[in-house]
């Protein structure tokens, strides 16, 4: 079987439950006094959604990565210099252990003092502060309230499309949570951007080619920092017997597909995404912080 060109096909993928979550989640910031917005660690970029920062306007948003235990140490050092250069305190986080989360909790709750002072002046009672948790599909969102709730209230699988409606929840007497579906852009521009949703699983699996992706995944590692490290993790994984300092990324998944799925490019491809998201390459960022201007 052929490998698809890389260039063949672009992702797109806006289910018609997401526009509907669009539409239910704009009318419910009018309520809300906080903004969780949640990224991938490994690709803090591409799953930043370039309307949240309008659709949230004056309330406070606090930028939470989550999964950085999916990245390397160096990595995370990295972008934190430089979203702390840029003036954004982040929340690093892990929904699977919990690290980071009651932090994380802390500051959203800490927006109750001035919430109540201003009620009491008008004459109104206390309130909980009311907080939003937004981001791409799968980055996490419904897996860090169960976190911070301390029990499973939220489904939450490793596949995007999973939530698919908005529900309140309360933390606790000062806070209360609302875990909304992942909101993708109408239109993804950026299609390199794209592609790094689709290696993170951040986008429907109905939206691109996995062999197509997995080019993309092989050639992206190339032009990492650690590009011979990267390229070695494949080889020991598939025992390839290319050399890797010549051949072409289709080379890579022809060869495994070859030698595990009798030919079939797609299954390659999708079994090389899937070891990359559990982590069998290690693990690195996709992205590397944008140089300082």
């Amino acid at each position: 079987m052929e490998v698809a060109s890389r260039s063949s096909r672009t992702v797109q993928w806006y289910p018609g439950h997401v526009a509907k979550a669009e539409r239910q989640l704009r009318e419910q910031l009018k309520v809300v006094d906080v903004v969780l917005e949640v990224r991938d660690a490994r690709c803090p970029l591409a799953t930043r959604h370039p309307q949240f920062e309008d659709w949230t306007g004056h309330r406070r948003r606090l930028l939470v990565i989550n999964r950085f235990d999916m990245i390397h140490e160096e990595d995370r050092l990295e972008w934190a210099q430089y979203f702390g250069d840029t003036g954004q305190q982040v929340f690093w986080t892990d929904a699977k252990t919990g690290k980071g989360i009651q932090r994380l909790v802390r500051a959203a709750a800490s927006a109750s003092t001035e919430i109540n002072t201003k009620r009491k002046k008008r004459g109104l009672k206390p309130r909980p502060v009311r907080a939003v948790a937004v981001g791409f599909p799968n980055v996490g969102k419904s897996a860090l309230i169960n976190r911070i709730l301390g029990r499973r209230y939220c489904d939450s699988a490793p596949r995007p499309g999973v939530t698919r409606q908005l529900r309140w929840v309360r933390v606790q007497d000062q806070l209360d949570l609302l875990d909304s579906p992942g909101i993708l852009p109408t239109r993804l521009q950026d299609q390199d951007a794209a592609r790094r949703l689709a290696m993170c699983n951040n986008i429907g699996t109905a939206a691109y080619s996995d062999s197509q992706v997995a080019i993309a995944f092989v050639e992206l590692c190339r032009g990492l920092p650690d590009a011979d490290a990267h390229m070695e993790a494949l080889r020991r994984r598939y025992g390839l017997q290319l050399d890797l300092d010549t051949c072409s990324e289709e080379d890579v998944i022809e060869e495994v597909a070859q030698s595990l799925f009798g030919g079939d490019t797609d299954r390659a491809g999708a079994r090389i995404l899937k070891d990359f998201r559990t982590g069998k390459f290690g693990t690195f960022s996709l992205e590397n912080p944008p140089q300082a201007k």
